[in-house]
């Protein structure tokens, strides 16, 4: 909360840094060593509209599309703004109609959209990008989510494509080189793969990645999960802490099912 404090006021302040995401971890233990197959299988059941992964020991189950080449089309999604889901269809309602309002979370989430746009319009002929943001609605998040897509100017791969894009604003922030040195300053923690690219690429450059969010690195004696909020200048220390716990729930579930 106070890494919060002092990235919101920075914002405030006017020194060129315009949103940093600020993430946390969380330490499980448990009594037998965890099955990254079972947890695995939770998730897709739990998750069926995200990316459930797998890779040497990091799990989870991310929403967000970092990019996908297929053949001269490429595609991403933005996901940045969150709430929770309601107890009911009127307060889900009411909850959206809420996140689709707050200045905060529609500032955040341009912020992130600009990011993977100014990279990939150079890269394309032609570059759609949604007028407004949907919502994405998870079991138990719903987020604003922005879909881009284009046709490729020239040869590039899936991995040329994701190293261009990555990190984007969604788990950086902007600018990118200012963002990167007020989470290394401030986060307290090494993140390890969380937040990286995870996906396939083929011989032919095609591929789909996604970004590790909504995971954990698994450990002999249980499991480090991940959670982050994007933090701009009126973000709020408690309110930025409730949405990673929000966060966090996708992989506990898993864990206490």
């Amino acid at each position: 909360m106070e890494a919060v404090d002092a990235v919101a006021a920075e914002v405030r302040a006017g020194t060129g840094l315009r949103k940093a995401v600020l993430a946390r971890d969380v330490l499980v233990d448990a009594p037998e060593r965890l099955d990254p197959r079972l947890l695995a299988a939770r998730l897709a059941e739990r998750f069926p509209h995200c990316w459930t992964f797998l890779v040497d020991g990091l799990i989870g189950a991310t929403p967000e599309l970092l990019l996908r080449r297929s053949g001269r089309t490429v595609a991403s999604l933005v996901l940045a703004g969150s709430t929770r889901r309601g107890a009911d269809a009127a307060e889900d309602a009411a909850l959206a109609a809420a996140l689709r309002d707050s200045a905060k979370d529609t500032h955040e989430h341009a912020l992130s959209v600009a990011s993977v746009r100014d990279v990939l319009a150079p890269l394309t002929a032609t570059l759609r990008v949604d007028p407004e943001p949907t919502l994405l609605r998870l079991d138990n998040v719903q987020h604003l989510a922005t879909r881009v897509e284009g046709e490729l100017a020239g040869p590039a791969t899936a991995l040329d494509l994701v190293a261009a894009l990555h990190p984007t604003a969604a788990v950086c922030g902007t600018p990118r080189d200012l963002a990167l040195a007020r989470i290394r300053e401030r986060e307290g923690m090494d993140r390890g793969r969380y937040s990286g690219p995870v996906g396939w690429v083929d011989a032919t450059g095609d591929g789909e990645f996604g970004i590790a969010l909504r995971c954990a690195e698994l450990t002999p004696t249980g499991a480090r999960l991940f959670a982050g909020a994007g933090v701009v200048g009126s973000s709020l220390p408690e309110a930025e802490l409730d949405e990673t716990r929000l966060k966090l729930r996708a992989m506990q579930s898993a864990l206490e099912s």
